[in-house]
C-alpha cells in the first residue's frame, strides 16, 4: 500500500532527462542581448502598471520578465555543488537587479505621476506570507521545469512569485528619496529570490542530479550556509507579519470603540484618520454637528485604555476651518478619480449633442401647422463652405401628401423663425426613393 501511495505522488514519474534540464536551465541564465531589452521592457511595463494601478498591466510584465533564469541556476548550482554556474548565475542576478533598478528609478524620476498608489503600497511591508508563497511557488516552478511535459504552471509562477513588481517599486523609492519604500521592496525582492533558489536547491537534491563535486565537507558547509540564511530571511518576516497582525487587531478595535461610543448613539462621523505606526497611536475624528466639550474627550480618551487601546490619543476636529479645508481635499481627491471612460462618454454625448434636435414640440406643432406633410426626417449635418471652414446646419426631409401638396417656402420660413436660425434647409423626397428595389 506505500509502495502504490509513493509511486503515486513519486516526482520521478514524468521527469525530462537530467541532462536536457541542466542545458536548458543554462541556457536561460545570461543576460546578454534579446534577453536584456527583454528585461528593461519588461520593467517599464511593470512601472506604468504601478503608476497607473493597473493589476492587469503588472501581471503581463510578470509573465514577460526573464528574471527567473539566474534564480533557478543558482538552486541548480547549490544542489550540484557547481561553483562556477553558481558564480554566473549570480552574476547575472546581480546585472538583472541593476539594470532593473536603474531602469526602474529612471521611468520614476520623469514620471509626472507619483502617487503611492495601492498596488505599489503593497509591495513595501513584505512578511511571513510573501515567504511562503516565493518558496511554493518556487518549487512549482522547478518542477515543471523538470517534467518533460513543461505545462501550464510557468506563467502563473512568474505572476506567484511577483519578482518584477517589487524591484519596480524599489526604483521608486529610490527615484522619490523614499527609502522605507526602497528598502522593504529591496527585502520583499530578496525574499522572492532566496526562497525561489532554495526551493530548487531542494527539488534537486530530492531527484538526485549528480553532483559536480562530491566532498562532504562542501555539501556541510552549503547546508549550513543555507540554514544560516533561511533564519536570517524569515525573522525580520515574522516580525513584520506580527507588526501587520497587530495593527489589523488595532484597527478592528477602534472600529468597535468608534461604532459602541459615536455611530450607535447618533453621532454623525465626517472624518476618520486612524495613524497606527506613530507614538502614541493616533485617533482623528469630526462631526458633522456633534461638539465635545474637553473634559468629554479626556474622558473618551481614559476609555480607550479600558478598552485595551494603551498608548493610543483620541483627537477630535471641531474647527471649523479645518473640517473645511479637510472636506474639501477629499472632494478634490473624488474630482481627480474620475475615470478617463467617464470623461470619453462626456466627450462624446457633446459631440452627439450637436447633431441633435433638443426639442421635443416641435414635430407635433409641425403637424399641427402642416397636416400634410408626412415621413418626417430631422437633424443636423455638417455644412463645409469653405475648404477650412464648417458649421452646423438644420435638415428637414419629408415626403408630402400627394392630394395635398406642403408648401416647402411657408415650412422654411416657420421653422427659422421657431428655432430661431437661418441655417435651415427643408428638401422634399422624391417618390423614386422610397419605392423598393
Amino acid at each position: 500500500m506505500f509502495d502504490s501511495l509513493f509511486n503515486f505522488i513519486n516526482l520521478h514519474n514524468g521527469e525530462d532527462k537530467k541532462e536536457k534540464v541542466l542545458e536548458n536551465v543554462i541556457s536561460n541564465i545570461s543576460f546578454r542581448g534579446a534577453n536584456l531589452w527583454i528585461l528593461a521592457c519588461a520593467i517599464i511595463i511593470a512601472s506604468i502598471g504601478l503608476n497607473v494601478n493597473s493589476t492587469a498591466v503588472i501581471i503581463g510584465a510578470m509573465l514577460i520578465s526573464p528574471l527567473m533564469g539566474p534564480i533557478v541556476g543558482a538552486g541548480f548550482a547549490l544542489g550540484t555543488y557547481n561553483f562556477p554556474l553558481l558564480k554566473k548565475s549570480i552574476k547575472n542576478l546581480l546585472i538583472a537587479t541593476v539594470v532593473s533598478l536603474t531602469v526602474s528609478t529612471f521611468y520614476f524620476y520623469v514620471s509626472p505621476f507619483k502617487d503611492v498608489q495601492s498596488e505599489l503600497l503593497s509591495r513595501t511591508a513584505p512578511n511571513i506570507y510573501d515567504v511562503m508563497i516565493a518558496f511554493f511557488g518556487g518549487l512549482v516552478g522547478i518542477i515543471a521545469i523538470t517534467r518533460v511535459e513543461k505545462g501550464n504552471p510557468i506563467p502563473g509562477v512568474a505572476i506567484a512569485t511577483a519578482l518584477m513588481p517589487p524591484l519596480c517599486t524599489a526604483g521608486f523609492g529610490l527615484a522619490t528619496s523614499n527609502f522605507s519604500y526602497f528598502f522593504g521592496a529591496f527585502y520583499l525582492y530578496i525574499i522572492n529570490c532566496f526562497f525561489i533558489c532554495i526551493a530548487t536547491f531542494f527539488v534537486v537534491k530530492y531527484l538526485k542530479y549528480p553532483s559536480v563535486i562530491i566532498d562532504s565537507k562542501y555539501e556541510k558547509r552549503i547546508r549550513y550556509g543555507i540554514s544560516t540564511l533561511i533564519v536570517v530571511m524569515i525573522v525580520p518576516s515574522f516580525y513584520l507579519a506580527y507588526n501587520l497582525y497587530n495593527e489589523k487587531k488595532f484597527t478592528k478595535s477602534v472600529e468597535e470603540f468608534i461604532n459602541s461610543e459615536f455611530n450607535s448613539k447618533g453621532y454623525i462621523l465626517i472624518y476618520k484618520k486612524i495613524s497606527y505606526n506613530t507614538f502614541p497611536k493616533k485617533i482623528d475624528l469630526a462631526f458633522l454637528n456633534q461638539k465635545l466639550s474637553k473634559r468629554e474627550i479626556v474622558s473618551y480618551n481614559k476609555l480607550l485604555e479600558e478598552k485595551g487601546l494603551s498608548d493610543t490619543e483620541l483627537t477630535i476636529r471641531q474647527n471649523d476651518s479645518d473640517l473645511k479645508s479637510e472636506i474639501l481635499r477629499e472632494l478634490d481627491k473624488q474630482e481627480s478619480s474620475v475615470s478617463e471612460k467617464d470623461v470619453i462618454i462626456s466627450k462624446l454625448n457633446n459631440e452627439l449633442g450637436k447633431y441633435r434636435v433638443e426639442d421635443p414640440k416641435l414635430i407635433k406643432e409641425m403637424k399641427i401647422l402642416f397636416p400634410e406633410v408626412e415621413n418626417i426626417s430631422l437633424g443636423k449635418v455638417e455644412q463645409y463652405p469653405d475648404t477650412d471652414s464648417t458649421k452646423i446646419q438644420l435638415v428637414l426631409l419629408y415626403k408630402d401628401n400627394e392630394n395635398k401638396p406642403v408648401e416647402t417656402d411657408k415650412l422654411q420660413s416657420w421653422l427659422s423663425t421657431r428655432l430661431n436660425s437661418k441655417n435651415i434647409q427643408v428638401l422634399k423626397l422624391k417618390e423614386d426613393s422610397k419605392k423598393d428595389n
